[in-house]
């Protein structure tokens, strides 16, 4: 199974940009990764005038709709609870990382993406399992404080991270 990571933080911290800084660091080093975004928005995914749209609105649990170029399963809840991360993650593709943003209650190998300037509270005092926080500034913390504009550092971080806390 893949090993997984999660990134936390307020919205506009920065979580988006720093995966997607990290993703090539990963890449570069030959690990395929997955990527898991957390929303408690009703995303949508396609115009309702499309067919996949249609057909979700007309009763389908599932729609896969592919391309040459990609393909997506859109899987509608219809009222079912949200499943959680295990049944996403068993969901995806094999991988050597997949990277969670999000799930803060979720127990896994985490950080928190803050910046101070949000004038938003940090998650840290109050969030279990956290291992490191990335920041554009110092902070007055036991974690480690690392420099958010510095992503394949922080990307080094989850590597050695995950190392240290693999299972036998």
């Amino acid at each position: 199974m893949s090993r997984v990571f999660g990134l936390i933080g307020r919205s506009g911290s920065g979580k988006t940009s720093l995966i997607e800084a990290m993703l090539p660091c990963f890449a570069a080093q030959g690990l395929r990764v997955n990527v898991i975004k957390h929303s408690h928005h009703d995303v949508q995914l396609e115009p309702p005038s499309k067919d996949s749209a249609r057909f979700r609105s007309a009763g389908a649990a599932e729609v896969l709709l592919a391309t040459p170029y990609r393909f997506a399963i859109f899987h509608e809840l219809h009222d079912a609870p949200e499943p959680d991360l295990d049944a996403q993650l068993a969901r995806l593709a094999p991988a050597d990382l997949t990277l969670v943003e999000g799930y803060k209650r979720f127990a896994i190998p985490r950080l928190e993406v803050y910046r101070p300037a949000l004038g938003l509270a940090p998650l840290y005092p109050e969030v279990p399992e956290l291992l490191a926080i990335a920041s554009d500034q110092a902070l007055d913390t036991a974690l480690p404080v690392l420099d958010l504009n510095q992503p394949t550092r922080i990307a080094a971080f989850i590597l050695e991270s995950l190392q240290s806390h693999a299972q036998p």
